[in-house]
């Protein structure tokens, strides 16, 4: 079982996660940018933070033969933080660089008039740089949430197979799902999804524009979920190239088109050889 991790905030996360998750098939990740898990006060910690998603975080994944690459953005959680708005100003430098395949985690936390004006201005950014938007569904009044998610996607001119719109249930999928734009499902020890409601989706919805993830942030959270989700699958009867496409060919078919994408053998040639995918591959 190979594994690219679509959404998966390694910072939080020790050394000992990443020989894990490389002992369980990952072989590459995102890492998207989100808040620090108590209130910056300065553009220049923003900088800071987006110059380790681009450089330390990519080193450290490398030891253990994981492709690393990051989404920038600023979240929606600060976006309501006028100390924080300054960054918008950096963030063109950044979605410039090598191994930054898309903007995010863009969308809403509290849905306020804050978060609405920095999630259309970065919808225009993606526009701008032509990449992927990776899109964060808030986690109060979700359904409402992901209604209006929607309506300024298709406001912004962003072409919906351009977009995932994460962190969905069963009872947001479907309205994802007819928008054509990708469906995004974290996969959690006791919140959000869970392996075996994913594969309930999966039976439902079919395999197609969706990506499993494990997020693995700050709080109670599991980097080996999409792994479990894999086997989850098997044991339901989904094939291995089910899972295969599930795991690794749909990340790489929405992140590839970044054109940024690097997948060529990270891995130590007696553990994953012969998967090597070239950059700007298409499936």
């Amino acid at each position: 079982m190979r594994i690219f991790d679509p959404h998966i905030h390694m910072t939080s996360r020790t050394t000992d996660d990443y020989a894990a998750m490389a002992a369980h098939g990952v072989q590459a990740l995102v890492e998207p940018a989100f808040w620090l898990g108590q209130p910056r006060t300065s553009v220049g910690s923003f900088v800071d933070y987006f110059d380790a998603l681009i450089g330390w975080e990519p080193f450290r994944a490398a030891q253990y033969g994981i492709k690393h690459h990051c989404t920038i953005a600023l979240n929606p959680k600060e976006a309501n933080d006028p100390r924080c708005r300054e960054v918008l100003e950096v963030l063109p430098r950044y979605l410039a660089k090598d191994g930054v395949v898309a903007v995010g985690e863009v969308g809403y936390d509290s849905m306020t008039p804050e978060e609405d004006e920095v999630f259309a201005h970065q919808l225009d950014l993606a526009r701008q740089f032509e990449l992927p938007v990776l899109v964060h569904t808030p986690h109060r009044d979700k359904g409402a949430g992901t209604t209006r998610t929607l309506d300024v996607v298709k406001e912004s001119g962003v072409a919906p197979h351009l977009v995932v719109v994460d962190h969905l249930n069963e009872v947001t999928v479907k309205e994802v799902a007819d928008s054509g734009c990708w469906m995004g499902f974290s996969i959690y020890p006791d919140t959000k999804m869970d392996p075996g409601r994913m594969v309930a989706i999966l039976q439902q919805f079919g395999t197609d524009r969706v990506l499993v993830n494990s997020a693995a942030d700050w709080g109670k959270s599991d980097p080996l979920r999409t792994y479990a989700t894999g086997r989850a699958m098997l044991a339901a009867g989904f094939t291995d190239d089910d899972v295969d496409q599930v795991l690794w060919r749909n990340p790489v078919a929405f992140y590839g088109q970044s054109q940024r994408l690097e997948l060529g053998e990270s891995s130590p040639p007696d553990t994953f050889a012969g998967n090597s995918i070239l950059r700007g591959a298409r499936p």
